[in-house]
């Protein structure tokens, strides 16, 4: 990674990667099924804004804080939508959630 990136960045972007696919996996597994939640669209939305974010980080954006503040925001309700289920793939999707936002609100700090 470049040199303009530092530990908490690229914290960020590995958070971001890793909930985007935790996300993406959580959507394969869902899509068709019954939820009574936003679960699986949360997963869409939420590593679209995941991946979105590790690249402005990436590029050193200057709307890189603004798009880690929407990320966190996104994370938060993907987690709080996948966290309602029993299923693993919903669990480790949400606990990703978790870990990104966290890592996001760092950043937008």
């Amino acid at each position: 990674m470049s040199d303009h990136l530092d530990q908490k960045a690229k914290d960020c972007i590995a958070a971001c990667n890793d909930c985007a696919t935790e996300c993406g996996h959580c959507f394969a597994l869902m899509a068709g099924k019954a939820s009574s939640n936003a679960c699986p669209a949360c997963c869409i939305e939420c590593a679209a804004i995941c991946r979105l974010c590790a690249d402005a980080i990436a590029r050193n954006s200057p709307f890189a804080k603004q798009l880690c503040k929407l990320c966190a925001d996104s994370c938060d309700w993907c987690a709080k939508e996948c966290g309602a289920h029993n299923m693993e793939q919903c669990k480790a999707c949400a606990e990703s959630c978790r870990r990104c936002a966290t890592a996001c609100r760092k950043m937008a700090a």
